[in-house]
């Protein structure tokens, strides 16, 4: 028997070509998205014949559940498994106060690989490399179950999680129009941030799509020299071509650019730096946001004290950037990339089910 296809990975007018009659298709998106039914059986005002059809013909839900963190700052860390029993990561992100309007705002970051090829060394996402790209079925249902789980509606989406979203580039638009749609979930497109570590031509490629993104920058370093140290994807892709990628998508698509710049003790924190990175964010009239790193058990980076990070950002805004100086969170949950994930496949327990949550103790925000 053939398998079985993922429904949420499939596009409207693609389950409506399956459906007999044709208007059955809202039916069962309006059950998938707004009343995120646990099974086809419980999709009541579809008759017995079609439920029965559809639990033969596809899948309904492409990640489950087994483990949650609370941070104390109510940033909420998940552990999905996969039907191979592969294991991904998804944030939960509420604003902070006093730094949006938005009380009501909840991100949620999500994954796209199962860990990630481009190693970059201060990364736990890239320590065992990539195993396989995640389907669009299974990005767009981080979403669907941090919801359901949560109870809270996603407002946001950052695809800064496990993975490059670049490098799989079909999933992730398919996964990024079905988000949006507003017969799924109607997530605004510049409500949506897609992360990459910099491959120049997939930048241009996605300055050719008609969505209004945002596009985020994971840059961690002005020049090459110092970039090159931490994210090995510099040596294939330098900053002349990757900046030219750069011109291209704000000069096509017209959006701000964000520089993503995580700060790590006497490796990219230091003033000349942030002279370089100001000159580069001017070229490309770009934002820059600041991250102080967040300490992954096994590697050997620090993360610089706030004062030498306020430094930092100081020198950026007097030089005419705007840049903001991200408040950590989740540290006290392993927030970062792949920690949870990382720390579930060393530990001598982790084939024994794991559910519930850890309520961790004070992070150091």
């Amino acid at each position: 028997m053939a398998d079985k296809r993922d429904i949420k990975g499939l596009y409207r007018d693609e389950l409506a070509k399956l459906c007999e009659p044709a208007y059955r298709a809202d039916q069962i998106l309006q059950w998938v998205y707004e009343k995120q039914a646990d099974s086809f059986a419980a999709m009541t005002n579809l008759p017995a014949p079609v439920r029965e059809k559809l639990s033969a013909d596809f899948e309904l839900n492409a990640v489950q559940s087994v483990h949650t963190r609370h941070a104390t700052d109510t940033t909420e860390k998940f552990l999905f498994e996969l039907r191979d029993h592969a294991l991904i990561e998804t944030v939960l992100i509420p604003a902070t106060p006093g730094l949006t309007s938005q009380s009501d705002r909840h991100t949620v970051c999500v994954s796209t690989q199962v860990g990630c090829a481009y190693g970059c060394r201060f990364c736990a996402s890239g320590l065992d490399g990539v195993r396989r790209n995640l389907t669009a079925a299974e990005i767009v249902d981080q979403v669907l179950q941090v919801q359901k789980i949560t109870g809270e509606r996603v407002s946001n989406l950052v695809f800064m999680g496990m993975g490059e979203p670049l490098a799989n580039y079909e999933n992730v638009l398919r996964s990024l129009r079905i988000l949006n749609a507003p017969w799924a979930l109607g997530i605004g497109a510049r409500k949506i941030t897609v992360s990459t570590v910099g491959l120049a031509p997939r930048i241009r490629q996605l300055a050719d799509e008609p969505m209004q993104i945002r596009l985020a920058i994971s840059l961690h370093g002005a020049t090459d020299a110092v970039r090159s140290q931490i994210m090995p994807v510099s040596k294939k892709h330098p900053l002349t071509e990757l900046l030219e990628a750069c011109d291209y998508y704000v000069n096509t698509r017209h959006r701000m650019l964000t520089f993503e710049y995580i700060l790590i003790e006497n490796v990219n924190d230091m003033l000349d730096q942030a002279y370089k990175l100001a000159s580069l964010a001017r070229q490309l009239h770009a934002k820059v946001n600041l991250i102080p790193y967040n300490p992954v058990e096994g590697l050997p980076w620090k993360r610089p004290d706030r004062e030498r990070c306020k430094m930092f950002q100081h020198t950026l805004k007097t030089a005419g950037v705007t840049a903001t100086l991200r408040t950590e969170k989740g540290t006290d949950i392993a927030a970062a990339c792949g920690q949870l994930r990382l720390q579930r496949e060393k530990s001598p327990a982790s084939k024994l089910p794991i559910t519930g949550s850890d309520l961790a103790g004070d992070g150091d925000f």
